[in-house]
C-alpha cells in the first residue's frame, strides 16, 4: 500500500513553486495576463491530478469574482500636520506615512481633523476593554497602535498574549474606527508588533487596490486609512507636547489614556476606479461513502504584479503555498481518496485585501 512518504514528493512542489514565480507570470496580479496565465497553469495541474471541477453547475474549476480597482494618488506625496501654537510638520509619503481611501469618489479631502490617539483602538467587551470609551471620534483622525494589548503584557490568558487576535491586525483597526465615525486612522507601525517591517507596509499600498464590488461606494469606511512610522509617531508626540513611548508603554493598562494630541491632520486625494472581473480556481475529489461533506483546502493564487519596472514574484507568498496544496491533492488521488470530499479552493485578491474566499458558493451537491 502507498504510503504519504511515497505519495508527495519535493520535485512537484519545487517546479510548480519555480513556475509560478517566474518572470513570465509577472507578479500574479488578478486582471492581468498574469491571472490568466496561473488560471490556466493551475487548472492543467488540477486535471492532471485528475481532480474534478469544484463548480459541477457549469461544469468549470473557475468561479467569478467581481471587483471594483482602485489607486489612491496623495497631492504632492504629503500630509500636513499644524498644532494650535502655528508651528506643523510637513510628513512625505512612503517615508513617513502611506495610506489610501476606498471610497468610490474623485476626491477625498481631510482638512484639519483633529488627531486623538487612542491606544490600540479596541472594542473587545469579552475582555473589558474599549479604547474609545468616553471620547468622540467622529469626524476625526485616530492614531493608534498596531497588534493588541497581549502583545505588550506577554500574559498568555489576555487577548491571546504575544498570539496576535484579530483585534490587533490592521483590518480590524480600520473597520473599528469606521464603526466610531472616525474621518481617517493612521496606524503606528512598530516591525516587532506588526510582525513586518515597514518595506512590507510601503509595497502593499504600491499598487492599485482591489475589493469586492460594495453596496454603499465604501462610504461606510473612513476617509483616509494610512500608517505612520514609529519615529513619525514620536515626532507628533513632541510637536503636542507628549512623549509617545510613554503613553504607548502604558496602552496595554489599565493607566492607559486615550486623548486628544491637540493636533490637526490634513491631506488631498484623489482616486480613479473602474469595475472588472477575476476568478478563483477550485478543483475537487468526491468523498467516497459521505460526499456531502466537504473539507476544503485553501491558498491564495495572487501577488502584488509589478511596479512597471519590478516584478513582485511571491515565491514564498503565495506560490509556495500554492504548490504544496497540489502535492497533497496529487496525494490523495494517488491514494484513493477519503469519505469526505475534498475541495481545493485558491482565491484571488488576497495580496490586494479583496479575499476571493469571501463569495465562496457552495456547489449544489455540497450540502455542509
Amino acid at each position: 500500500k502507498m504510503s504519504w512518504t511515497d505519495a508527495i514528493g519535493q520535485e512537484g512542489l519545487f517546479e510548480v513553486t519555480k513556475v509560478l514565480a517566474s518572470d513570465e507570470f509577472g507578479g500574479r496580479f488578478p486582471d492581468s495576463d498574469g491571472e490568466k496565465k496561473t488560471l490556466a497553469y493551475l487548472e492543467q495541474q488540477f486535471r492532471e491530478a485528475g481532480l474534478e471541477p469544484g463548480n459541477p453547475k457549469e461544469n468549470s474549476y473557475f468561479q467569478k469574482v467581481p471587483l471594483v480597482r482602485i489607486e489612491t494618488k496623495i497631492q504632492d506625496e504629503k500630509m500636513a500636520i499644524s498644532s494650535k501654537n502655528g508651528e506643523g510638520l510637513s510628513l512625505s509619503s512612503p517615508e513617513d506615512f502611506v495610506g489610501i481611501s476606498w471610497r468610490m469618489q474623485d476626491d477625498v479631502q481631510i482638512d484639519k481633523s483633529e488627531m486623538i490617539f487612542v491606544g490600540y483602538g479596541i472594542v473587545a467587551p469579552e475582555y473589558n476593554w474599549n479604547d474609545y470609551a468616553g471620547i468622540d471620534v467622529k469626524g476625526k483622525t485616530v492614531v493608534l497602535m498596531i497588534n493588541d494589548p497581549g502583545f505588550a503584557s506577554k500574559d498568555p490568558t489576555f487577548f491571546d498574549g504575544t498570539t496576535m487576535t484579530y483585534y490587533g491586525r490592521w483590518t480590524y483597526k480600520y473597520e473599528e474606527a469606521a464603526r466610531q465615525g472616525a474621518a481617517s486612522v493612521l496606524i503606528v507601525h512598530e516591525t516587532a508588533a506588526a510582525a513586518y517591517p515597514w518595506t512590507v507596509v510601503v509595497t502593499g499600498r504600491a499598487t492599485p487596490q482591489m475589493h469586492p464590488v460594495p453596496q454603499d461606494e465604501y462610504k461606510s469606511r473612513c476617509s483616509f486609512e494610512g500608517w505612520i512610522t514609529g519615529d513619525t509617531a514620536t515626532r507628533l508626540f513632541q510637536l503636542a507636547g507628549k512623549n509617545y513611548a510613554e503613553f504607548a508603554g502604558k496602552a496595554h493598562t489599565s493607566e492607559r489614556q486615550s486623548v486628544s494630541l491637540q493636533l490637526e491632520s490634513s491631506i488631498k486625494l484623489k482616486n480613479k476606479f473602474g469595475y472588472l472581473e477575476s476568478h478563483n480556481i477550485f478543483g475537487m475529489i468526491p468523498g467516497t461513502t459521505r460526499p456531502d461533506e466537504v473539507v476544503i483546502f485553501s491558498a491564495h493564487w495572487d501577488h502584488l504584479g509589478t511596479n512597471g519596472k519590478d516584478i513582485y514574484h511571491g515565491a514564498r507568498d503565495n506560490a509556495l503555498s500554492v504548490a504544496g496544496l497540489i502535492e497533497i491533492a496529487k496525494a490523495f488521488k494517488k491514494l484513493g481518496g477519503t469519505e469526505r470530499s475534498l475541495v481545493f479552493f485558491f482565491v484571488d485578491g488576497r495580496r490586494t485585501r479583496t479575499f476571493g474566499c469571501g463569495i465562496l458558493r457552495r456547489p449544489s451537491n455540497f450540502s455542509t
